[in-house]
């Protein structure tokens, strides 16, 4: 191999892998418009319901008869939300997963049958 070919190589090679962060990064902000990477209204609803979580548990312990079932079924209340939402949101992600990987394997199989034509077309060579 002479200079000049392996210089190209590695210009092609630096090339692609520009390309491979670029998608990657493209992929990583669709995910995480998604609901794959929390945003800062996110976090701060998260801090407020913990607050919130934590007031009725207070709330509960120092109080007694009605008040602290209300507070206590509040909170399981709120819990229970929560979970509902998180899982929905989870499911959006693993969805889109889904998604992109089922096109993964579509594309390869695409690509596996032109590489396996051309292997048909062309002549061994030896």
């Amino acid at each position: 191999m002479d200079e000049g070919n392996l210089e190209q190589e590695l210009n092609d090679l630096k090339q692609e892998m520009d390309e491979f962060q670029k998608e990657k990064e493209r992929v990583r902000a669709i995910v995480g418009r998604i609901g794959g990477v929390p945003t800062f209204n996110a976090t701060v609803f998260n801090i407020i319901f913990g607050i919130f979580i934590l007031a009725c548990l207070v709330i509960s312990l120092l109080s007694k008869g009605t008040l602290r079932l209300a507070t206590l079924e509040l909170a399981t209340a709120a819990l229970s939300v929560k979970l509902i939402y998180i899982m929905h949101k989870q499911a959006k992600v693993n969805h889109f997963e889904l998604w992109i990987l089922s096109s993964l394997e579509w594309r390869i199989n695409e690509i596996r049958k032109k590489l396996d034509d051309l292997q048909k077309i062309m002549p061994e060579k030896r």
